[in-house]
């Protein structure tokens, strides 16, 4: 892999851990499971947009994305409540690859020149498809995936079935964690890393098909 490329995977993952260093903590004491709920309930009926908002909202700030996935299923019941958490957690990953695609690419190839950006699309190519299901439910890693996805120029097709592969089983799991009065998500977990390999498994299929 060329040393441009990884230079350019650095610059996206500092970008993101950034803000997690200056603001996380802050973050995560105002958005913890009682805090979330009393600040999604502020804004009655349209809770569920304040929800998924923030779930968008973590491509660029450290928002505790899981709690708040755990908060709607707490409101909304597990079925609801997942479907909104999935939701959002799609938007978000589709927001970071259109923007990075549309506005990024200058820039990723002034630092990661052209051969640079080409390996980006092998490995994309390669392996994209389980790089964005999988890393959908580690920290930090969904955004970065995604903007590298866009800022290589990953089929968007290819793209939008992983993250569906992913934010999926990611939404319910922890949705159904927050319908069962449960804010600790740990076993969550394994079940959304398990899951999207196997949906992945069928659906990359499909879509080499």
């Amino acid at each position: 892999m060329p040393r441009a490329f990884v230079v350019l995977i650095l610059l996206v993952l500092t970008g993101i851990i950034v803000p997690f260093i200056l603001w996380g903590e802050a973050f995560q004491t105002m958005l913890d499971f009682e805090g979330a709920l009393a600040w999604m309930e502020g804004h009655g009926s349209w809770a569920w947009a304040a929800g998924m908002g923030l779930i968008i909202a973590d491509i660029a700030l450290p928002i505790p994305g899981t709690v708040v996935m755990s908060v709607l299923g707490w409101m909304y019941g597990w079925l609801l409540g997942g479907a909104m958490a999935a939701a959002g957690s799609f938007l978000s990953g589709v927001a970071a690859y259109c923007l990075c695609r549309g506005f990024g690419r200058p820039v990723a190839r002034w630092i990661a020149g052209e051969e640079g950006l080409r390996s980006g699309e092998r490995l994309f190519a390669k392996s994209g498809g389980w790089l964005v299901a999988l890393s959908r439910w580690t920290p930090v890693l969904p955004e970065a995936v995604a903007c590298l996805a866009g800022l290589v120029g990953m089929p968007w097709r290819t793209f939008v079935v992983a993250l569906a592969c992913g934010s999926v089983p990611l939404g319910f799991a922890f949705a159904a964690i927050g319908h069962l009065g449960q804010s600790s998500p740990l076993w969550a977990l394994g079940l959304s890393a398990m899951v999207p390999a196997v949906l992945w498994m069928a659906a990359g299929w499909a879509v080499r098909r």
